[in-house]
Order: structure tokens, then C-alpha cells, then sequence
């Protein structure tokens, strides 16, 4: 019922108005249908969207050994309680934002807004079923249903692609209205479509293991189209400078550079950069910046040099404690000790992608946040490079030729290597970048040239050849663990990873627990079984050995 309050105030002020309604049922600082600006909106979906992109990536990285996992246990560091946020982030503000958006948009003939807006949710869902499985989505947004049921995944990941194909059509549209702010691609709406494309690509590759055919189908039609992601069109959330409230600069710069130490970074990944080939990928030292050159002797600084591999490293030849003692300062696979007087030793993220130091041997500290190029650093959400390492891995598992794996794996190496000099060159960075590399016998490009001969060799060799195509592809996903956890989940690759210190860490997570935020809240709600569930289209072999 609505209730009107009559004030004294309306009798003073008869000169001004005849009657003073007041509806109780109004909140006056609601949004509504009236009053909301598209744009506004769609730039609250982007900002959230790369919120929500940064947390699964952090995850998908420390899983799949990019950085390091501090927990001796996998259960008891993904709880019910940590993926709240994605859950929240997700339903609450993103996919809600653009249910609200979209019939605005389409009364206003806000043909970029719904677009991008499309694009974002079919991400979105995408990797909620990646993350978490079944979820829900027929219901999850109905404001009369508080107990949305579950839809199954396979479902979910139509409706995405769905979502695609209309997105597609919004940005192809002729007579739009509006100009939307765009973060990621400057109202370039020919690379949205070539977006749109490639992310069907990947939709395409996650279901080859249970629709081969449809899979093989659907990426033969994008490889004739020729419209996906190619040089100078990767999909990045850019940052900048600014500490103002909000800080603008990458997160993973602002936790380090301020006052030293953050990320612990992977024993076993910086092996596999610096060490495993017997010399250094031209990345590292983007990768990384060393804050000494040579490696502590002090036990109270790493105490894993008085200590003897755990046995089950010993049997399975990994790499332990250091990967070389040139200063690479890690930590291994699910190390849980506490954090030692070593932040401003410790190994640091680099220029790429945070936007710190290049590492020119210079071995400082880096506990003051003017250095490097500040933290104007990006996410690397969907990178040209790895359309080719996708189109690699679908042309041996796919087609079984290996040939043409073999052309696409190169060429992805290449385009990602160039990305990465290409924007370290380009930063604050490129006085000190060129200033090194004058120095050295030889250049830049006659490293990266040597290098990409020696995987080529590799591949040619190789009795496993996806062993070559998914280490690669693992390697230039510095920064992006979304796609390294599909990757690693998909193929189980790159094999043998470094498991964690103690021998029985628990059941890797297939997927992840359903959020508490989900289990309280709705009564039709069930949890898993455990980590060990898998989503529908990881059909490969049951526990941990597939993925070890």
C-alpha cells in the first residue's frame, strides 16, 4: 500500500507547489529505468568485468604454477568462503547490470552498448561454468525467485555463445546510437567482432573432448572467416599511474613496488624460463626483476637450503628450493611457511605485465613505486598469440597434423614475444631496455630467433609433441591464469608439473566449491561432492594423476 505523509512543510511552501507527495516506497537513491545512464552503466560492466577477470586469474595462476600457491593443502586454501567474491561480483553486479542495461539499450537503439555489454556476459558465464560447473542462470536473475536452481553447464555455455552471435550482430549494425565509453578497444568495433570470434574459438576447443565433431566443425568455419585476433587486436585491460582514490595502477604493482616483497613467484616456472633449455628465454627478464643477482646462503631468509628435497621430488627428479642461484628467489609448488625478513631480495614482478622494472642486472631494491613504469600495466585477457596456440593444439588433437601445430606453436611464440618487447619498448621501461641490450653480444631479435629454432627443433624431436605445444603455451601465459587453468585441465599439459611439497596435498580442483554467499542464501542449494568435481567438458581422466 502506498503511504503519503501530508507535512506542515507542504502548507509553508504553498507558494512554490500545490501538494508535497512523498511515495515511502521510493528510494531516492535507487536507480531506476528513468534515471540510469546506459553509459555510465556499461562502464561500471567493464570496470567490474576486469575485477572479476583479475580474481580467477590469480587463482588459475598460483593452480597451474605460474606463482606460487601458499598453502600446504588445496582444500584449506579454496574454501567455500573464497570464491565469494567471484560469485558476488559476478550475479550481482555484472550479470545484473547488464539485465538492466540491455532493454534500455535497446530502446535507445544502443546498438555498441549491448554489443560490448553481450560480450562481457558470454565471458562471464563462460567462466562461471569453467570455475564452478553447473550454476544458475534460467532463474539467477528473476527478482521474485531467491532460490534460482541450477542450470547444467553445457546449457550455460549455449546461451554464451548465443550471447556471442547477437553481440556480433550489435556491432555490425548499422545506425547505432550512442558513443560508449570503451576500456579496452577505443569504439573499435572491428576488433570486438574479431574478439567475438576468437572467444568462440576457445568455446569451441573446451568442447572437443565431448563433441568432437561440432568442435572441428565450428573451428574449421572460423579458420576460413580469418576474422580473429591478430597482431595489434589483443584484448587487454589497461592501467595507469595515478595513486589517487581509486588507484589506478596494476594491483600486483601497487602490492609490491609500495613497500617491497607481495607475489612469492614460481620456483618451477622461473626453472622453466631460465634454467630447463639451458638458456634464458628472451622473457625473463621481462617477466621478472631480480633484487639481487646471487641467491642467500642465510637459512632464515630460505629455508629450504638446509633442507633435503622432500622424497617424492627426489623420485621425481623436480626441481627444488632455487631454480640456479642467480638470484631467481621462489618459492615451490603449495610452500606454506611464513614470510621470512626477504622482501626486498625475493624475485618481483617485472615489466610485463604489471608494469615494473625490466631487469637490466641492476639488483636494487624495489620497494619505491617510481620505479619501472609505475605500474601502467595491463591484463592480458586475449592475446593474438594465443589464437595460435589454440588453433596448434586444435590442428594435432583435432586434425592430427602436426605440421600445421607445429607452424601455429611458432607463430605464437613470435607474436607473443613481440607483444611483450613491444610493450616493455614502448613504457617508461625502454631507456634501460635499450641501454641493456646495447651491451650484449647479441640482439633482442637474434635471441628470440634462436630461441623459437630451438622449441622448433624440440617439436620435431618430441614423442609427445602437445608436451611442446602446452609448455609453450603455459610459458606466454605470464599474467593470465584463466587460460593456463583450462589449459592445464583440457590437456594436462605441460605434464609432470612440480607437485606440492607434501606427498598427499589434496584433490586439485577440477572446479571449485560453490561460495558460501550461494549456500546460505538459497534453500534448493547442494554442494559438490569436493574439488575433485569436474565441469562437463573436462572429461579426461578422474583425480589428480591426469593433471600431475
Amino acid at each position: 500500500m502506498k503511504k503519503y505523509i501530508y507535512s506542515l512543510l507542504c502548507a509553508a511552501t504553498m507558494l512554490f507547489a500545490s501538494s508535497c507527495d512523498l511515495d515511502l516506497l521510493d528510494n531516492p537513491n535507487a536507480v531506476t529505468a528513468s534515471t540510469a545512464s546506459p553509459d555510465f552503466l556499461l562502464n561500471r560492466i567493464q570496470l567490474d568485468y576486469s575485477g572479476f577477470y583479475q580474481g580467477i586469474s590469480n587463482t588459475g595462476m598460483s593452480l597451474t604454477r605460474i606463482v606460487n600457491q601458499g598453502s600446504a593443502q588445496y582444500e584449506s586454501a579454496y574454501t567455500p568462503a573464497s570464491t565469494n567474491g567471484w560469485w558476488s561480483n559476478s550475479y550481482a553486479n555484472i550479470l545484473a547490470d547488464i539485465a538492466f542495461l540491455e532493454p534500455l539499450a535497446e530502446e535507445g537503439n544502443l546498438q555498441r552498448h549491448l554489443g560490448i555489454a553481450k560480450t562481457i556476459k558470454a565471458m562471464v558465464l563462460f567462466h562461471l561454468v569453467d570455475v564452478f560447473g553447473d550454476v544458475p542462470y534460467s532463474e539467477a536473475l528473476d527478482a521474485s525467485n531467491f532460490n534460482p536452481t541450477l542450470d547444467p553447464g553445457l546449457s550455460i555455455y549455449q546461451a554464451a555463445a548465443a550471447a556471442l552471435d547477437e553481440a556480433k550482430a550489435h556491432f555490425t549494425a548499422s545506425g547505432s546510437s550512442g558513443t560508449p565509453n570503451d576500456y579496452y578497444y577505443g569504439r573499435n568495433y572491428t576488433k570486438w567482432v574479431k574478439l567475438v570470434n576468437t572467444l568462440k574459438l576457445r568455446y569451441f576447443l573446451n568442447l572437443r573432448l565431448t563433441d568432437e565433431a561440432g568442435a572441428k566443425a565450428g573451428i574449421s568455419a572460423l579458420v576460413s572467416e580469418n576474422n580473429m585476433l591478430k597482431a595489434g587486436d589483443d584484448f587487454v585491460f589497461r592501467f595507469g599511474t595515478s595513486t589517487a582514490n581509486p588507484d589506478s595502477r596494476h594491483p600486483n604493482f601497487a602490492g609490491s613496488y609500495t613497500s617491497g616483497g607481495g607475489t612469492y613467484h614460481s620456483t618451477y616456472y622461473m626453472w622453466h624460463m631460465t634454467e630447463a633449455k639451458g638458456f634464458d628465454d628472451p622473457r625473463a627478464r621481462f617477466y621478472w626483476y631480480r633484487q639481487v643477482l646471487v641467491n642467500s646462503t642465510n637459512v632464515d631468509e630460505i629455508e629450504c637450503i638446509g633442507q633435503i628435497a622432500p622424497p617424492h621430488y627426489l623420485a621425481g627428479g623436480f626441481i627444488y628450493c632455487l631454480p640456479g642461484q642467480r638470484g631467481y628467489w621462489g618459492r615451490d609448488h603449495l610452500d606454506p611457511d611464513g614470510v621470512p625478513p626477504d622482501g626486498l631480495k625475493r624475485t618481483m614482478w617485472g615489466i610485463y605485465p604489471v608494469g615494473g622494472r625490466f631487469d637490466d642486472n641492476s639488483a636494487s631494491p624495489t620497494n619505491n613505486p617510481s620505479l619501472g613504469a609505475q605500474g601502467e600495466g595491463l591484463y592480458p585477457i586475449m592475446l593474438a598469440a594465443y589464437v595460435d596456440f589454440m588453433l596448434a593444439e586444435s590442428a594435432l588433437e583435432i586434425d592430427g597434423n602436426t605440421a600445421a601445430a607445429k607452424t601455429y606453436m611458432l607463430s605464437g611464440i613470435q607474436k607473443h614475444m613481440d607483444y611483450v618487447t613491444g610493450y616493455a619498448l614502448a613504457s617508461r621501461e625502454a631507456g634501460a631496455i635499450n641501454s641493456f641490450f646495447d651491451k650484449q653480444d647479441t640482439t633482442l631479435e637474434e635471441d628470440i630467433a634462436a630461441y623459437i629454432a630451438f622449441v622448433g627443433a624440440e617439436y620435431d624431436n618430441a614423442p609427445n609433441k602437445m608436451y611442446i605445444i602446452g609448455r609453450e603455451y603455459w610459458l606466454s601465459l605470464f599474467g593470465n591464469g584463466v587460460e593456463s587453468y583450462n589449459l592445464y585441465r583440457r590437456t594436462g599439459q605441460p605434464e609432470k608439473m612440480q607437485p606440492g611439497l607434501e606427498q598427499n596435498a589434496g584433490m586439485f580442483p577440477r572446479s571449485f566449491l560453490y561460495p558460501n554467499v550461494y549456500m546460505v542464501t538459497n534453500t534448493n542449494a547442494s554442494q559438490k561432492s569436493g574439488l575433485d568435481a569436474q565441469v562437463f567438458w573436462d572429461n579426461n581422466p578422474a583425480g589428480n594423476a591426469w593433471v600431475y
